[in-house]
C-alpha cells in the first residue's frame, strides 16, 4: 500500500489540559483545516500532563495552522 505525504500528519501542539486542545481544534474547524487530536482520552484518566493531548494536522497545512493558533 502506497503512503500519500498529503495525507500524513503532523503534531502541530501539545496541550497538557483537553480544553485548550478543544479550543485550538475548533478555531482550525471554523478555518476549514482537517485536524485531530490524540491522546485525549489518556489525558483525561492520567494526572495532568503525564500524557499531553496532540493536536495533528496535514503536513501541508502545517504554516497556515501554526499561523492561526499564533494569532489568536
Amino acid at each position: 500500500m502506497e503512503t500519500n505525504n498529503s495525507e500524513s500528519l503532523v503534531v502541530l501542539q501539545s496541550y497538557d489540559n483537553q480544553l485548550s486542545a478543544e479550543i485550538a481544534k475548533s478555531m482550525l474547524d471554523c478555518a476549514g483545516i482537517f485536524c485531530a487530536l490524540e491522546g485525549e482520552y489518556m489525558s483525561q484518566i492520567y494526572t495532568i500532563g503525564a500524557f499531553p493531548v496532540r493536536l495533528v494536522v496535514r503536513a501541508e497545512d502545517l504554516v497556515e495552522a501554526r499561523q492561526i493558533l499564533e494569532n489568536r
